[in-house]
């Protein structure tokens, strides 16, 4: 059983896919990532099937569910073909995000109180099959309040702002930002939403983040996998491993 203060490490190895399909072919493996990961102990692996499959294939998502000792979450956009897709595979949990197809990365969080009626209706049968249902959005009392409101078992706090802000020294508006996240997240702890944070965090800005109570999950992809090309996967991990537990000890 884990410790009460112990905060879970998701990795998301989207960008794994990236580098592989720049230049075709099999290699570098997002599978193969995974398993890495699995043995450096992360707690879970986030792969997002785009609708234009520009990172993570279908088959990426086949062979996971296949092998996985560890849970599966599913990012995908709100459409009925990335539904029917999760329907079939049963993941974990399925992290709901926007997408645009011209952005280079998730931009910004989903506008739950806009689409509350079709997103409540989208959700249902996604938690009917066992799904834990994740919405990605912003650190905003009235988003977390329509997450609520339509059934949703998690929030995932954007922190890309607040990272962005630190990284490019722009400390007052980082501090703005970081308390958003910590308010929010207590907020969201209120109504009984599980809370997790991503989007950016690297080993300056996830201590903070991993010090809030309320936060049981970080989820971290580009950075562990960017600092893996100069010290290796499973050193990348276990370094952001020991810097969540520095901070929530």
């Amino acid at each position: 059983m884990q410790d009460s203060k112990y905060i879970r490490l998701g990795l998301n190895i989207d960008h794994v896919a990236t580098v592989r399909n720049a230049r075709g072919g099999d290699s570098p493996d997002p599978l193969r990532a995974a398993e890495l990961a699995e043995d450096a102990g992360v707690d879970g692996i986030t792969a997002h099937l785009r609708e234009d499959r520009r990172h993570i294939a279908d088959a990426d998502i086949d062979r996971l569910m296949d092998v996985l000792t560890v849970p599966l979450n599913f990012e995908m956009a709100a459409t009925v073909e990335m539904r029917a897709i999760a329907l079939r595979h049963k993941p974990h949990a399925v992290c709901l995000v926007p997408e645009r197809r011209e952005e280079r990365t998730t931009e910004g969080g989903l506008d739950v109180v806009s689409e509350a009626s079709r997103l409540s209706d989208f959700i249902a049968p996604l938690r009917d099959v066992g799904c834990r249902v994740s919405l990605f959005v912003a650190a905003n009392v009235r988003q977390i309040d329509a997450a609520k409101q339509i059934g949703a078992d998690v929030v995932e706090l954007h922190s890309g702002a607040y990272c962005d802000a630190h990284n490019e020294g722009r400390f007052a508006d980082r501090d703005h930002e970081f308390e958003a996240i910590k308010e929010m997240s207590a907020y969201a702890d209120e109504l009984d939403l599980e809370v997790h944070v991503g989007h950016g965090l690297t080993f300056g800005t996830a201590a903070a983040v991993a010090a809030l109570p309320a936060v049981k999950e970080l989820n971290i992809g580009h950075f562990l996998i960017g600092e893996a090309i100069f010290r290796g996967l499973k050193p990348a991990i276990l370094e952001m491993r020991r810097i969540m537990d520095e901070a929530r000890s």
